[in-house]
């Protein structure tokens, strides 16, 4: 497989589908890539949590969880629940873990972000703020962004927070609600999408706006947007169907493709290889295909997996 410091225009535009997985009962609703193995794991609508070898693209554990209204740690070695985390009021709409240690935070349409240690029960802090706060630490774990209403983004240093933020940053000219935050792995750029499919690259320390791309509007899906590891292309949905790819430091589209799935709701690069995955109600690995053959969109069987020159190997 290529390895991601040969990343390029040319490899990008290369990518292709290389595994198909509809099984699915429901929407996706998330997906993430583990820091050093590979693997992925999947939350869907019809209650399942699925963990996939991203090596072989083989399906290798689903689990079904009834929704609680309460967040939940769950153990996908033995199907146990370890931990129960309860005082979000309304419907959690960003989670994430920092990359140093068992700390998360978890925002809320009840206009809170709650800050947890997975070792206990109890709430470790909160902050109150206005609209539909969107939260996520950077790689280093030493700062968190929240994005508020009206287009304003917050840092805290994460050692501090009850201290309030240490800067802001407005992204002018747009005030729909940002519902995703991303850092890129240098730490140098921040990743936004909104709630009107627009995508900004901002920098991640004066708030200085690189680029910013607008997308096909999906009122009823919100899409995800994502940096390839070395931090140089981002990778979107759009509300038409079509994936698109950009190169940030020429500020140009690189490509865009048919995503064969509908409106990609879920989309994430993983973070030690030339892949990335979308999500609808099916599930796509999508990997560099030098030859461009073309690409059968007919969904395979759970444990299926496109022909060997697609498969990603190790």
């Amino acid at each position: 497989m290529i390895s991601l410091t040969e990343l390029d225009d040319d490899t990008v535009r290369s990518m292709s589908i290389g595994a198909v997985f509809s099984d699915f009962g429901g929407k996706i609703n998330s997906v993430d890539f583990h820091r050093k193995d590979d693997l992925l794991v999947t939350a869907s609508e019809d209650d399942s949590v699925r963990l996939y070898d991203i090596a072989s693209a083989k399906l290798l554990k689903t689990t079904y969880h009834k929704k609680h209204e309460s967040l939940r740690y769950l153990s996908l070695y033995d199907n146990r629940c370890l931990r129960y985390f309860k005082g979000h009021k309304d419907k959690v709409v960003s989670l994430c873990m920092s990359p140093i240690n068992d700390s998360f935070m978890s925002s809320s349409l009840d206009h809170s972000i709650r800050i947890w240690d997975l070792r206990v029960n109890a709430c470790q802090g909160i902050l109150h703020l206005r609209g539909r706060p969107t939260v996520a630490y950077d790689q280093q774990g030493l700062v968190f962004a929240v994005a508020m209403e009206g287009g304003a983004i917050k840092l805290f240093d994460s050692r501090s927070y009850d201290k309030g933020p240490f800067d802001t940053f407005l992204v002018g000219g747009d005030t729909a609600e940002v519902c995703d935050i991303k850092f890129s792995n240098d730490g140098k750029s921040m990743l936004l999408t909104t709630t009107s499919n627009n995508i900004y690259v901002l920098d991640a320390y004066g708030g200085d706006k690189r680029c910013g791309f607008s997308l096909e509007p999906s009122p009823s899906t919100t899409i995800e947007a994502t940096f390839t590891p070395d931090g140089q292309y981002v990778v979107s949905g759009s509300g038409d169907g079509t994936l698109h790819a950009w190169n940030i430091n020429m500020q140009n589209e690189v490509s865009c493709w048919n995503s064969h799935i509908g409106i990609a709701s879920c989309l994430k690069w993983a973070p030690r290889r030339a892949m990335f995955v979308a999500a609808s109600t099916v599930l796509t690995f999508w990997i560099p295909d030098s030859s461009k053959p073309t690409v059968d969109p007919r969904p395979m069987d759970t444990e299926g997996a496109a022909p060997s020159e697609h498969v990603p190997q190790q």
